[in-house]
């Protein structure tokens, strides 16, 4: 069921690890790469709750509830991570990145909707983190497929103004690994139809229609629950730190760690791949963090809560670190740190959530809690993280990251906020 998010999490991994090296690639400046994110965040401010609206709605014998969607945001996906390092202007590396974000959370909104279908919550804990597992793999593979195209041969520099064929290379494979996931996981899993498949379809009928269904997503944005609301708050400053990080971290790397900064150079681009090989590390720790979690949740009660708490904050001292250590491999140690909070980023709230919502409801709302992740990257590549970190920090790029990390231990302490003892306990 989750062998799917392996090829989700190459398309994300990629999207976030080498599309601001593009965008530099095309002559982008360092201050500017944040806004050329902003198409699609808010795309998924308007497709996901309507996705998750619709797969509530969708119910067919032989294609199920949530599998139409996952088809079509993989066949979407694909196209779009295959195109992107081939673009020639910065418009259309934006375009071909709005098309990819949007397309990929088609699929990523219904597959969280899933999970909560078929498990119970006692073992959505266990569920949601066996998914991190899977997810923390694609990261770590899908971030050094660069570096691994380089080291068997293929070319790591280009022209000016044209991306290296490792990067293309590296594109191509992640297309072909998200669509055979997913692809795998619609042939092998089943849904479950609705408990009154006629009281079902009678509510269908009574409120089809475009209207009716952005009535019904306001009513339930209204009545969203306080659980909600209260990891909202712990789902802003997250996210801001890790758009932070996507936006920065190979400018921001790059510059302060390999005193790298002209795009067509061998230092440049090598320096690149580095960084796409330290940010897998949070990837792979996520994993294998992830590994710890689901053999804990599956023998006792966790608390939920105090967990997401400690590790966010990890998270923040990962971050923060960057901007002292001394030699390049000390980054594989930061990105560690960060992959703690990542594995629990990609499954606490989510467990947290699923135990506060109507079943039949699932898709709409884990649709409109994504809202939650679109908005802070919507503000951050607005300004910002730009005015953020200027003001904070001073005008170093590398003092993005001290930012991201401020904003984690902030996410972390968030969760005090969190106080419903059945959203944060199994």
């Amino acid at each position: 069921m989750s062998f799917g998010f392996l090829g989700i999490q190459f398309g994300f991994a990629l999207q976030g690890g080498f599309m601001s090296r593009i965008f530099q690639t095309l002559g982008a400046d360092k201050d500017t790469i944040p806004f050329l994110w902003i198409a699609a965040p808010l795309t998924g401010l308007l497709v996901q709750p309507i996705v998750g609206y619709l797969s509530d709605r969708t119910w067919h014998p032989k294609f199920g509830r949530r599998k139409p969607f996952f088809f079509v945001g993989a066949v979407l996906s694909t196209v779009a991570l295959f195109f992107a390092p081939y673009s020639s202007a910065l418009w259309m590396a934006a375009g071909a990145l709005w098309i990819l974000d949007a397309s990929i959370n088609i699929s990523m909104e219904p597959f969280r909707a899933l999970v909560a279908d078929k498990l119970p919550d006692s073992q959505r804990s266990y569920g949601f983190v066996v998914q991190t597992l899977i997810i923390g793999i694609g990261t770590w593979v899908a971030s050094n497929l660069p570096w691994m195209m380089t080291q068997i041969g293929v070319a790591n520099i280009a022209p000016e103004g044209v991306v290296p064929d490792s990067v293309k290379y590296a594109f191509a494979i992640g297309a072909l690994v998200l669509f055979t996931s997913i692809l795998y996981t619609i042939l092998t899993t089943t849904e479950y139809p609705p408990e009154d498949l006629e009281a079902f379809e009678k509510e269908k009928q009574e409120k089809k229609g475009l209207f009716s269904g952005m009535s019904e997503i306001a009513k339930n944005i209204k009545e969203m629950p306080t659980v909600m609301k209260q990891l909202g708050v712990v789902q802003f400053f997250s996210w801001f730190a890790f758009f932070t990080m996507w936006s920065f971290a190979t400018p921001a790397i790059t510059e302060h760690i390999f005193d790298a900064t002209d795009t067509t150079s061998v230092a440049y681009n090598d320096a690149a791949d580095s960084v796409g090989s330290y940010l897998g590390t949070y990837g792979l720790v996520s994993m294998f963090y992830a590994l710890i979690l689901a053999f804990v949740a599956s023998k006792v009660k966790i608390n939920r809560k105090m967990l997401h708490l400690c590790s966010l904050i990890t998270g923040g001292f990962g971050f923060i670190l960057i901007y002292f250590i001394s030699e390049p491999w000390m980054l594989h140690l930061c990105f560690a740190l960060v992959g703690i909070s990542w594995a629990s980023i990609l499954s606490m709230p989510y467990a947290m959530l699923s135990g506060s919502v109507e079943p039949k409801k699932m898709g709409v709302y884990m649709g409109i809690f994504n809202m939650f992740i679109v908005i802070p990257q919507i503000v951050a590549a607005l300004g910002g993280v730009n005015f953020l970190y200027k003001l904070l920090f001073g005008e170093a790029v590398i003092n993005t990251m001290l930012l991201a990390g401020t904003l984690l231990i902030l996410a972390g302490l968030s969760n005090l906020l969190i106080t419903d003892r059945h959203a944060t306990h199994d």
